[in-house]
């Protein structure tokens, strides 16, 4: 057979921040409805209610002095030191997020210059040939980055890629709405590399998905509360509706993957879905399950962190992936010839899966 051209990951990093967030320090908070009513319940049902439904006991945040920009660059070096290659090789960096840098004692945005060339920087990466830019699609974002770089390395157009997931989502949460304990930060980051091969390894298949008139599910608003000082606006989520959009959609997405694939689903190994909701998560893999007839899915094919690491949008996957891959999760690894497939969902409204076979 003749060699082709496939994408396979050479290197991983992540960048977990060390402030643990726990659900009793939301116990004094005020949560307030989007009307701006106060909610019926106390603070310890609402919390109750809120780990019950989406499994998150605790989550990360960033410490005042960190931007996004500089947990990338946590995660992309040691992706880098990972891959163990000359970070003058690299032909793109992509880091995918949503709002930029966005400081503790200013919580605007600021994306000039991008946040990737910001990264390039501090890599002190001195190549012109290094193009750097920053990518915007909600939390699938990371994933849809690594179709792109799929694309410059199959088509011969370049050799090494480094793709990053940051995001600071502490600092767009609205701390009177009960969704900002959904909320954490991190960053993760992989380096794909072009690989002759005659037989189907790496990147194997993708599906996107993009629907627009569901963007209002997840958009910027102001607080909840109606006496709220600041003029800052806040990330919003329609919960069950975008729950409701996820179950209906990201199953099919991600049976189209695997099918553009050649495979069929016990073949398998590992399911890494976006940590949004582990309850959704969990309807979602069964959902899948069920396309096939099957009403069980297999034990141990899901790997979760959202019980402490919360949901860090364009990181949760990178972050995941390095924790599998490096042996940190309990009950998981990967081994040569596994099939992974790859799905997340996100604002837009976005979905895309995607099935990697181990090299």
């Amino acid at each position: 057979m003749i060699d082709s051209n496939y994408s396979v990951i050479i290197g991983t990093g992540s960048y977990i921040p060390p402030t643990r967030v726990h659900n009793n320090d939301f116990l004094t908070n005020e949560f307030y409805d989007p009307e701006g009513e106060l909610l019926g319940q106390t603070n310890d049902e609402i919390v109750g209610k809120f780990e019950r439904i989406t499994g998150i006991t605790e989550r990360r945040h960033v410490t005042d002095d960190l931007v996004t920009s500089d947990i990338a660059f946590y995660a992309a070096k040691d992706a880098l030191e990972s891959s163990r290659i000359e970070k003058e090789t690299l032909d793109y960096i992509i880091l995918a997020h949503n709002f930029g840098d966005v400081r503790a004692n200013n919580r605007r945005a600021d994306l000039v210059p991008c946040l990737a060339a910001r990264v390039k920087h501090k890599l002190e990466i001195r190549s012109h040939r290094t193009v750097a830019y920053d990518l915007i699609f909600g939390c699938p974002g990371w994933l849809q980055a690594v179709i792109q770089a799929n694309y410059y390395l199959t088509s011969g157009d370049a050799k090494r890629i480094l793709v990053i997931g940051a995001e600071t989502l502490s600092r767009v949460s609205d701390p009177h709405d009960r969704d900002s304990m959904i909320y954490a930060d991190g960053a993760g980051a992989t380096v794909l590399e072009t690989m002759k091969s005659s037989e189907p390894v790496g990147i194997l298949s993708h599906t996107e998905r993009s629907e627009a008139q569901h963007a209002q599910m997840l958009h910027m608003d102001r607080s909840n509360k109606r006496d709220y000082k600041g003029d800052e606006l806040f990330l919003k989520m329609q919960g069950h509706k975008l729950y409701e959009y996820a179950l209906e959609t990201v199953p099919g997405v991600m049976k189209e993957s695997i099918e553009k694939a050649g495979l069929s689903l016990s073949d398998v190994n590992k399911v890494l879905i976006h940590q949004a909701n582990a309850k959704m998560d969990e309807a979602i893999l069964k959902r899948l399950y069920r396309l096939y007839g099957e009403e069980r899915a297999a034990s141990h094919i899901m790997p979760m962190t959202i019980s402490w690491l919360g949901n860090s949008s364009v990181a949760t996957m990178p972050t995941l992936l390095d924790l599998l891959l490096k042996g940190r999760l309990e009950n998981h690894g990967l081994s040569k010839g596994d099939n992974v497939v790859f799905a997340s969902v996100g604002a837009g409204m976005n979905i895309n899966s995607l099935v990697y076979r181990m090299p």
